[in-house]
């Protein structure tokens, strides 16, 4: 329903993004000829199959294609037929043969829960006690299928790649800092802070992802009957100058998305666009500004238990424009007071000539804003 940043932009609607009939009636009723799907629910749920069926150009994948991120088990059956470079896994839908098997295994390992977690449903288990936790944790919670990879070490990256069935498009990179706390301490999140480009995909780096793990993919997903049309996000770890697969995301994700877009600019919408109707052949990108870096400003608690509420000061001190962006999430305005409404809050994005540059003008602006409930890293794109 929107929050107090793009309420000062635009006209907030009520309107519920899993009803594909109240999105049409909506597009029909406001004369809206295309339709930017951003989250990843629905787009499994299949939005964009059925705007596309009413007429409304669409960007975003089917529903079958977005079981890329709707389904590990799925991305990992498409790895094993194009043999793409990832991590050794087993999935389960009954809690004893998982446990037998993650002590088969040992530590370290990775827990992930096989359907939509909100980018918050993998556990890097460090010991045996964590994983098995971890596991009891997503069986408890009554869902149907676990995953247990092995732990890849390496330096973690996200690549980019626009899709329209046939032309692949790189559309840049980003790290992200998953972890809650500096040092990548504490819990899992959604992302606390990003950086655009990722300097650990080179471009042989960037060459060999393209040709064992991007191209087969979507040559798979064409043989199938199921070609992939939007944004491909794989998340890569790359590790002695190669790159395999972590997991894909059917979405440009929160907060990689701020630093692309404020690299890019307004030619976001022309790329867009050519992609949803086929024409991504066409497309040549302009990266102009050398480093995005994004600062998330959290409610103290979270990933778990958080406040809202709280009143947040001095966001209208920052100096705003081209080069300095601070993007609401969970925000509202109340009595014209701008409070807290959610756990991830603000995400503080600047460019520069270079990532110091970037991240000098990112840390500055977060440092005017005034809020005693939220937290921050302090180490986002530091060495």
């Amino acid at each position: 329903m929107g929050n107090a940043g793009i309420a000062q932009i635009a006209e907030c609607v009520a309107i519920n993004p899993a009803s594909p009939a109240d999105i049409i009636q909506f597009c029909t009723a406001k004369q809206i000829d295309f339709v930017i799907i951003g989250p990843e629910a629905p787009l499994v749920a299949g939005l964009a199959d059925a705007l596309s069926n009413a007429g409304i150009t669409v960007f975003g994948p089917s529903a079958q294609a977005a079981m890329l991120e709707g389904s590990k088990a799925f991305t990992k059956q498409i790895c094993t037929a194009i043999n793409a470079p990832t991590a050794k896994s087993a999935s389960f839908h009954d809690l004893a043969p998982a446990r037998a098997y993650l002590q088969s295994q040992g530590a370290p390992i990775v827990i992930k829960d096989d359907g939509l977690a909100a980018g918050k449903g993998v556990v890097v288990a460090e010991t045996m006690e964590q994983a098995l936790a971890a596991l009891d944790a997503i069986f408890a919670d009554g869902n149907a299928c676990v995953l247990i990879e092995e732990f890849m070490a390496g330096e973690e990256a996200s690549l980019f790649v626009l899709c329209d069935g046939e032309t692949a498009l790189p559309f840049g990179s980003a790290q992200d800092h998953k972890r809650a706390y500096d040092g990548d301490k504490g819990p899992n999140t959604g992302g606390m802070g990003a950086y655009s480009p990722a300097p650990v995909l080179s471009p042989e780096v960037l060459q060999q992802a393209m040709d064992e793990i991007i191209h087969p993919t979507l040559a798979e997903m064409n043989r199938r009957g199921t070609p992939y049309h939007g944004v491909l996000y794989a998340g890569l770890m790359i590790a002695d100058g190669r790159a395999r697969l972590v997991e894909y995301n059917v979405r440009f994700g929160d907060p990689e998305c701020q630093v692309l877009m404020m690299r890019l600019g307004g030619q976001v919408l022309d790329a867009l666009y050519a992609c949803a109707v086929g024409r991504l052949g066409s497309v040549r990108l302009d990266w102009a500004l050398g480093a995005a870096l994004c600062v998330v400003y959290a409610a103290a608690g979270y990933p778990g238990d958080y406040d809202v509420g709280d009143e947040i000061k001095g966001v209208s001190r920052v100096s705003e424009g081209e080069d300095l962006q601070i993007f609401h999430a969970g925000t509202r305005f109340e009595d014209g007071v701008l409070r807290s409404a959610g756990g991830r809050v603000l995400g503080v994005t600047a460019v520069g000539a270079d990532l110091a540059e970037a991240r000098a003008r990112a840390y500055g602006a977060i440092e005017q804003v005034d809020w005693d409930g939220g937290f921050y890293r302090r180490d986002i794109g530091s060495d």
